[in-house]
């Protein structure tokens, strides 16, 4: 396994599976950036950033497991198919406990140097946690989406 598919596999189990907050200092370099985690068009940057961003959602799911199902790696950058699944029993993401589990899909690419994380860009199913978390409503299951064909 490549060095950078060995760093992104470590950082799912240790800073996610394990929640070991030190990790982060180590892997994610201090003048790191993390796109697509914090609202819409606001980057997390650096380690104290990604901690926050780590302890709202280690909080409001405290039992978070992410499994890498396949990654994909060139030069200095690995790509990572992820599956996110626990229990939602927190509020850290600023919606109400629901006790629902959770499941959701991702992607992850991140570009690596000596040995750290320099830039990530994250692409997770946002709508699917809403909904799952019972922050907004599904559609109905008879909803069917029908293109405009004109």
């Amino acid at each position: 396994m490549s060095d950078t598919r060995t760093l992104i596999h470590r950082w799912f189990e240790e800073v996610w599976n394990q929640g070991r907050e030190a990790t982060i200092d180590e892997l994610f370099a201090a003048d790191a950036i993390a796109h697509g985690l914090g609202e819409k068009g606001v980057e997390v940057r650096g380690p104290g950033e990604l901690k926050t961003f780590w302890r709202n959602l280690r909080s409001a799911i405290p039992d978070i497991h992410i499994r890498v199902e396949d990654t994909v790696a060139d030069g200095d950058k690995v790509a990572a198919r992820v599956f996110l699944e626990g229990t939602h029993t927190g509020d850290g993401l600023g919606i109400p406990a629901s006790g629902n589990r959770v499941a959701v899909t991702g992607i992850v690419m991140v570009r690596v140097l000596g040995g750290q994380i320099v830039d990530g860009w994250n692409s997770w199913d946002q709508l699917g946690l809403l909904q799952q978390t019972g922050a907004i409503q599904a559609p109905p299951a008879s909803y069917h989406f029908t293109a405009n064909r004109s």
